[in-house]
């Protein structure tokens, strides 16, 4: 019997806290967006569009690293404070790999360690 694989994911444009429900039991990892080595004094003196196309890369390259996750679960929640779930969630269903995989979009304000276990089974066990 094949068990379903399940992921809530807490995130905003710089990292995203994953917590796989397995058994009533979480257990989380994180992923960061790749920060530039370059501080602020430094992106100062950039133009603009090389600024732009940074970020660009960035957040392509973050999401693409949370999508190689996503694609190993059968239901995945995204949830936070901004709007890089649905930007992720986009990208994601535009993309015929992520066809199967039940993926969920929900608002959530800033929440605690402790908080986001707990809306992840509460989600996740309400659907039963």
């Amino acid at each position: 019997m094949n068990s379903v694989k399940q992921l809530g994911i807490y995130m905003d444009h710089s990292v995203a806290h994953l917590m796989e429900l397995t058994n009533d039991t979480i257990e989380t990892s994180i992923v960061e967006s790749q920060s530039t080595l370059m501080d602020e004094a430094n992106y100062l003196r950039k133009d603009e569009g090389l600024m732009h196309n940074i970020e660009h890369y960035q957040k392509a390259d973050y999401f693409k690293r949370l999508g190689n996750v996503i694609k190993d679960f059968n239901e995945v929640i995204l949830f936070g404070p901004t709007d890089a779930k649905s930007e992720l969630h986009n990208l994601l269903k535009d993309d015929h790999h992520f066809d199967k995989i039940r993926i969920e979009v929900k608002p959530a304000d800033k929440m605690t360690e402790n908080q986001k276990q707990a809306y992840v089974k509460k989600y996740f066990i309400t659907r039963k």
